[in-house]
């Protein structure tokens, strides 16, 4: 050991301050968070330097895991809010993945004016997620939004997109998807560019029809990129936060795990942090039980990740 410090101290110094911010800003409150969901913690028993309250709150063990996976309303109906996540994350992705690849192949072409629409396509990425999330919510307002108007127009009946209905639901999917579309282009593009033109050329010359070409050439080409991409949209979309809150609040129909574990920390007469922190391990074990078993799928068809 000491002889690799002395060879790569400067390697180390240099990851030195990474390591002590990850530690401060992930690694620490997360050992909080575990702790705290093991307690019955909350604003009314936490210490209070301001109030000179000293900490009362006590150990319950696994209560609160109990409670929530027992699905009780009191506690956020877990297993509704884990379906209703799963459906949001499982259509944000398939249109992430089906629409970017779609425009990652038409821009993978010889087009005029492509340097155009790859600018004009990666817009929604680089406008900050509350402008988009505002704008949006203008869009889909039930009175002046110009989504109704448009319907109105060609004689469609008005909707009340972001009400107390699972169309709330369908218009948050929409914006995240307007939103994530831009990222799964970008990478799919650059997978698409690094297939080699001999392979779709002489799949050409055997006779191959253009969807065969897709199917068994290009399809097969992106199979590493598309196992990467696929497995951040997932965890990017499972705790999909902003878009959410910022759109429909704390709408139940468009409660989502995260939003919940913010609803119960932040909101209502008191303020529940062990709650709140035993949602956000449970998200984080659901989300390590799913990449444990998508690595081995992929690695089952000979994909490292």
């Amino acid at each position: 050991m000491r002889n690799l410090f002395a060879r790569y101290w400067f390697a180390y110094a240099m990851v030195l301050p990474v390591v002590v911010v990850l530690a401060l800003l992930v690694a620490l409150p997360l050992l909080q968070g575990l702790f705290f969901g093991f307690t019955d913690i909350n604003d009314t028993n936490i210490a209070n330097p301001v109030l000179d309250r000293e900490a009362s709150y006590e150990f319950t063990g696994l209560a609160n895991y109990l409670n929530v996976l027992s699905g009780d309303p009191a506690y956020g109906s877990f297993w509704a809010t884990l379906g209703r996540t799963v459906i949001w994350t499982g259509a944000c992705v398939f249109f992430h993945y089906a629409i970017g690849l779609a425009l990652a192949v038409l821009l993978n072409r010889q087009l005029r004016f492509r340097g155009l629409y790859r600018v004009l396509l990666i817009l929604p990425w680089a406008v900050p997620v509350f402008i988009s999330a505002f704008a949006w919510r203008y869009l889909f307002n039930a009175e002046y939004g110009l989504i109704n108007w448009a319907l109105e127009a060609v004689g469609l009946p008005a909707q009340v997109w972001l009400g107390q209905s699972d169309l709330a639901l369908v218009s948050v999917i929409v914006v995240n998807v307007w939103l994530g579309v831009p990222f799964m282009m970008v990478a799919l593009l650059g997978g698409l560019q690094s297939i080699p033109a001999d392979l779709h050329e002489a799949a050409e010359i055997d006779g191959a029809s253009p969807w065969q070409r897709f199917v068994h050439v290009t399809l097969p080409g992106l199979r590493s990129v598309s196992s990467s991409v696929v497995l951040l949209g997932v965890i990017w979309t499972f705790n999909m936060f902003p878009v959410i809150y910022l759109i429909t609040g704390n709408n139940p129909h468009t409660r989502i795990l995260v939003t919940y574990a913010f609803e119960r920390f932040f909101s209502g007469a008191t303020r529940d942090y062990a709650i709140a922190s035993t949602y956000g391990v449970l998200v984080l074990s659901v989300l390590l039980v799913f990449a444990t078993i998508y690595r081995r799928a992929m690695r089952r068809h000979g994909e490292v990740l």
